[in-house]
């Protein structure tokens, strides 16, 4: 998230980009013990609103913390690429000791079963913008029979929505390097500031 960090300071925004062991522990650990030290962090920084800008698992990490306590100076989050409806992906090699090793315990949470993690934190009720894409990086080329639609190589275009969302934008971009286009860079700066994606 090194250029979007970049992007965002120069901007004008105090950013903290936030390390946390993704393959070491679940969800709800990694909102409650992560989140809420970088949020105290921003809180001290803000001199009006704070803002998330979350890729992935980090979409889901945020929706879990603000659905069980939100800042009061809560701006906007925009999600890049989110499971907000879990992966085909999971539901397919969450069994396999390769994927449990590469993605641990948070990545045994994302599939897409009513009663999956993502699935059970319902609707947002703050200004969300989703930005996702639609294509795949050459190594995750092998993961696209998993998927029916259209997809970034590891979320369905579909399964990135979340009920409540403000705007939604689809890129010709992949998962593990959506973050770094220019025109996401910019998708999301512009949210940030008016709250909705500009017309493409």
């Amino acid at each position: 998230m090194e250029k979007i960090e970049l992007a965002l300071t120069k901007t004008g925004y105090h950013v903290v980009n936030l390390d946390y062991p993704s393959t070491g522990e679940k969800i709800e650990i990694l909102a409650d013990r992560y989140l809420p030290p970088a949020i105290e962090k921003c809180e001290q920084l803000a001199r009006t609103k704070i803002h998330f800008v979350t890729h992935s698992l980090g979409g889901i990490i945020v929706r879990r913390r603000l659905r069980e306590k939100k800042p009061e100076k809560l701006g906007r989050v925009v999600m890049l690429s989110p499971p907000n409806q879990g992966s085909e992906v999971t539901d397919a090699l969450k069994e396999w000791w390769l994927y449990s090793r590469l993605n641990g315990p948070a990545g045994q949470q994302l599939g897409t079963a009513p009663d999956s993690l993502p699935n059970r934190l319902g609707p947002v009720d703050y200004p969300v913008g989703i930005i996702t894409g639609d294509t795949h990086a050459f190594f995750d080329f092998w993961l696209s029979s998993y998927f029916k639609g259209k997809n970034d190589g590891k979320v369905s275009v579909n399964r990135a929505k979340v009920d409540g969302m403000s705007d939604f934008l689809v890129v010709h971009e992949s998962h593990p390097f959506i973050m770094n286009a220019d025109e996401v860079i910019s998708a999301t700066l512009f949210f940030l500031k008016n709250g909705f994606f500009p017309n493409p």
